[in-house]
């Protein structure tokens, strides 16, 4: 990696936190749990973080809206979604 590229990575990188700062605690608390587990579902996120389902809801549509958190469907139970953090 050159030394623009590395600078461009970094520079991404802290947009997306940017945008995290100005959300409130809950989204930033959801946030960095999937910064320490690659990909949880809703419910796994409210037992990580003692969060209402609610509220945790809540928190992972104001990420979604921030582009900084992508969802997928779960291959073992369609049902659910799996959510990881777009951010490095």
């Amino acid at each position: 990696m050159s030394t623009s590229e590395t600078t461009e990575a970094e520079s991404a990188a802290g947009e997306g936190w940017d945008a995290v700062r100005d959300l409130p605690p809950s989204a930033k608390l959801v946030a960095k749990t999937l910064e320490y587990n690659d990909a949880l579902t809703q419910s796994q996120l409210a037992e990580e973080t003692l969060l209402p389902p609610r509220t945790v809801r809540y928190a992972l549509n104001r990420l979604e809206d921030v582009d900084v958190v992508s969802s997928r469907f779960s291959f073992a139970d369609a049902r659910k979604r799996i959510y990881t953090l777009d951010i490095e």
